[in-house]
């Protein structure tokens, strides 16, 4: 249907709107189009309005005029209808997150701290290496911890339940370079831990004065002096014994033919003393040693060549070993072997661990290792047949205690006759027997008063007497630590000094006087 012409003004009609919904009374009619001149009503109020807020500018469209000079421009609603807010969209589900590598940590961990020079532990301990465990296959990227391996097994005896912890050494220690963590900075990745092979290695103070020079090699490496000699001596009562145990057992187990072979067998078994493999074999079997590691074996063979240098001794005939122990002590065994304690060998400087190495070889070319074992060797089956008898002896006691007194009496009577008639009969023999160990120990000490000798003779003396003042520290600090706890160390009587095979440290400190007086 057609409609009519509308006024030639652009003016929107005037007639009333619809109600708003919601609403009882009419509304008033709707604002002016912007851009008219007639002034603007105020909006009527939104559903549940109570009153209209006051109106705020707002900038024109930028598609409107802007209103003429002395009107203001139509207020914007600025309350938004509460029931028209829009009920937002249900949030998208977000995907699982991708599994990503673990932070790198910022703080590295402590380094551990070195222990005390005082105090050093072997395994500890010190102390030996400490390394980072392998990296591991993963995602991380965090560098390995800071471990430290297990010490190892010390196979000396316990030491005493009151002695305190050794003393220092003299002279100073440095710290290895490697031994600890450098400084870093919060906030920055930790480094891997260096590879230390120990937590304190002694200064290198040796005069190398055979360095890179040519060598003068002694006419004779090694023989046998009056020590060594007196040793085999000692030992001859002893084989006596021990021929007749291995002869009496061989011809009652084997007959007469196969007896002979059995003895034969045994009297040649000790050139194995001097047999390289057989030897290493003792030394790790029986004492417990072990080659040097690499690093152990960097440290100590050029000490070991300057002594043997000095003395004119090939080098590469002894076997240079290990013995895992914190304390200050090295060994001369076989024909052969020279060991040093892991202390000995990190923790006292390389002139002093030079003079025990030149006290160990004083051995070896005396002969005193080579006639020690020997003789050991060939005495063994009489120290066993003696075993076994004191062993008998006592079931004996024992059994004849539980029957009456009577019984005991007579055995211990009977017993009484065969030592006297031992006596009198094998005199040459019995009465060896009963001092041999007296005699031993008193060449065991003439033994290291020569071998003392030998190294002082090579230009070691006064590092030998450091080291014999460091072994009497020792002593007194374990006497004064006793004292500060009330208790009393057990001096050795009469019988134990002489059944010692070291003479005292200030014996030996005496005998070396003479090397230390200026030549004149």
């Amino acid at each position: 249907m057609a409609q009519p012409p509308g006024p030639a003004h652009p003016e929107p009609p005037t007639h009333p709107a619809p109600p708003y919904p919601g609403t009882t009374t009419p509304s008033a009619p709707p604002p002016p189009y912007p851009g008219t001149t007639t002034p603007s009503a105020p909006p009527p109020p939104y559903p549940g309005g109570t009153t209209t807020p006051p109106p705020r500018p707002q900038p024109p469209h930028p598609h409107t005029a802007p209103p003429p000079a002395g009107q203001a421009p139509p207020p914007y609603p600025t309350t938004a209808p509460s029931h028209a807010t829009p009920t937002p969209p249900p949030p998208y589900p977000s995907p699982p997150p991708y599994p990503t590598a673990p932070a790198h940590p910022t703080t590295p961990p402590p380094a551990p701290t070195p222990p005390h020079a005082t105090a050093p532990q072997y395994p500890h301990p010190h102390p030996h290496p400490t390394v980072p465990p392998y990296a591991t296959a993963g995602p991380s990227t965090a560098a390995p911890p800071h471990t430290t391996p297990p010490a190892y097994p010390t196979p000396t005896s316990p030491p005493h339940p009151s002695a305190p912890p050794p003393p220092p050494y003299p002279g100073p220690s440095p710290q290895h370079p490697g031994a600890a963590l450098p400084h870093q900075p919060p906030g920055a990745p930790p480094q891997p831990a260096p590879f230390m092979p120990h937590p304190v290695v002694a200064p290198d103070d040796l005069d190398y004065r055979h360095q890179g020079s040519r060598i003068h090699v002694a006419h004779h490496q090694r023989g046998a002096d009056a020590t060594a000699i007196g040793q085999l001596a000692t030992q001859v009562p002893s084989f006596l014994v021990s021929l007749g145990v291995v002869a009496a057992v061989s011809f009652a187990m084997f007959g007469t033919v196969i007896g002979w072979l059995a003895l034969l067998a045994w009297l040649a078994s000790g050139a194995l003393v001097f047999h390289r493999p057989t030897e290493l074999l003792f030394a790790r079997r029986v004492l417990k040693l072990r080659a040097p590691l690499a690093e152990e074996r960097a440290r100590l063979e050029p000490i070991w060549r300057e002594v043997t240098a000095r003395a004119g001794i090939e080098g590469d005939t002894y076997e240079l070993m290990i013995e895992n122990s914190t304390e200050l002590n090295a060994s001369a065994a076989a024909g052969h072997v020279v060991s040093v304690t892991t202390y000995a060998l990190n923790r006292i400087p390389s002139s002093n661990l030079a003079a025990v190495l030149a006290h160990e070889l004083g051995h070896h070319t005396g002969g005193h290792a080579w006639a020690g074992l020997l003789g050991y060797w060939y005495s063994l089956p009489g120290r066993i047949a003696w075993a076994l008898t004191r062993w008998v002896v006592r079931i004996a006691l024992a059994v004849s205690q539980v029957f009456s007194f009577l019984a005991t009496g007579l055995l211990i009577l009977f017993m009484g006759m065969v030592v006297v008639a031992g006596f009198l009969v094998a005199w040459y023999i019995t009465i060896p027997l009963v001092v041999a160990p007296y005699l031993l120990a008193y060449a065991g000490r003439q033994g290291e008063l020569r071998a003392d000798q030998a190294a002082a003779a090579l230009g070691f003396a006064p590092e030998l007497t450091q080291v014999l003042h460091h072994f009497q520290a020792e002593e007194d600090a374990a006497k004064a630590y006793a004292a500060a706890q009330g208790k009393r160390l057990k001096e050795p009587g009469g019988l134990a000094k002489l059944l010692s095979s070291h003479p005292d440290n200030y014996t030996r400190l005496r005998a070396l006087e003479p090397y230390l007086r200026p030549a004149r």
